[in-house]
């Protein structure tokens, strides 16, 4: 399984931006989709945005389309998430994922194996 690590935790007036990060290791990334989900308290976990690693297709939930930016680098195994204009409802712990089937994705939460740690993102209002 690939390993992954998150960092950019950050408390952020809404409004604000803020840029997570997510370092991947032990695998080969060609046919990954790596994404990012968030699981606020007393909610479940839900899927925020995912990209394929060859060829850098991406995917967002309707919530923060337009808002949030998924971009990845491949030199440094990196996959990143620009959050602008966050909402007190973008307010959650946020997970790094990743799917060793990015062949077959098409978008959504299906098929994420391996989670990173999770990274703390607070909004205030």
């Amino acid at each position: 399984q690939v390993q992954l690590v998150e960092s950019g935790r950050g408390l952020v007036q809404a409004g604000g931006s803020l840029r997570l990060s997510c370092a991947a290791s032990g695998r080969t990334l060609a046919y990954y989709v790596l994404g990012w989900f968030r699981q606020a308290p007393g909610k479940e976990r839900e899927f925020v945005a995912a990209i394929r690693w060859s060829g850098g297709s991406t995917y967002y939930a309707d919530s923060v389309k337009g808002r949030f930016t998924i971009s990845r680098d491949n030199f440094k195994n990196t996959v990143y998430l620009q959050m602008n204009n966050l909402k007190p409802e973008d307010m959650a712990v946020y997970y790094c994922a990743a799917n060793p089937r990015g062949y077959i994705y098409t978008g959504g939460q299906q098929g994420f194996e391996s989670w990173g740690q999770g990274t703390q993102v607070i909004v205030s209002s």
